[in-house]
């Protein structure tokens, strides 16, 4: 029986979390992995992985059907959940960023229309700067919000940026950076300790380097 289960987030983070959790000795038989079950043991028998949706892991974690979970910052900031981060992974870095049409300035809008897949991050920001702002939720293709006039700017998710120059967008300000996290179930961390110790011991010698 498995002492741990682990939810991964699948998508960008995914290869490079598996990967980063297979120098943490925690190792997935690569045809299992190619395969289609989202739910999977390890070769040493002490982790049970579940792949889930990225805004599914906090979700499984807080609830206690993962004993852990590894998601990007964004994810979690979205998603206001209540759970330890005890090792920051420095796996998938992208930054979160207010972005425009170039040539705008947002300064010259009254109430402000943000097209943005995250409503709480992005509500977040603008009301600490006391600007008023109309949210509008997207699932995706955020980008071209504003040349199709749906929106004034974006707050999106960026890596390099290509994406948006190719749809004549600009950064406008930068809210803040994402990287990969372990996160913990609360109740897990007491019950669970010393399996929980020791895969933050092992992910903090995989990465390298200190943590957060």
């Amino acid at each position: 029986m498995w002492e741990l289960t682990i939810a991964v987030a699948k998508g960008r983070l995914q290869a490079d979390a598996l990967a980063l959790l297979e120098r943490a000795g925690a190792s997935l038989p690569s045809e299992a992995i190619s395969s289609r079950r989202l739910a999977l043991e390890d070769e040493s028998g002490r982790y049970r992985f579940i792949f889930v949706k990225p805004a599914d892991v906090p979700v499984y974690v807080e609830h206690g059907i993962a004993d852990c979970g590894v998601v990007g910052r964004d994810v979690l900031m979205e998603s206001g959940t209540d759970l330890l981060q005890p090792v920051t992974l420095g796996i998938g870095r992208c930054r979160i960023v207010v972005a425009a049409l170039a040539g705008v300035s947002l300064a010259s809008f009254g109430m402000l229309r943000v097209a943005t897949k995250y409503p709480r991050i992005a509500a977040a920001h603008f009301g600490a700067r006391g600007r008023p702002v109309e949210i509008i939720e997207l699932s995706g293709s955020v980008e071209l919000a504003p040349g199709l006039g749906l929106a004034d700017c974006i707050v999106d998710l960026v890596q390099s940026g290509g994406t948006l120059r190719e749809n004549g967008l600009t950064e406008i300000e930068e809210i803040g950076v994402s990287t990969g996290r372990l996160v913990v179930n609360r109740a897990s961390y007491q019950l669970k300790a010393k399996p929980i110790a020791s895969l933050i011991a092992a992910l903090r010698q995989a990465r390298g380097r200190g943590i957060e």
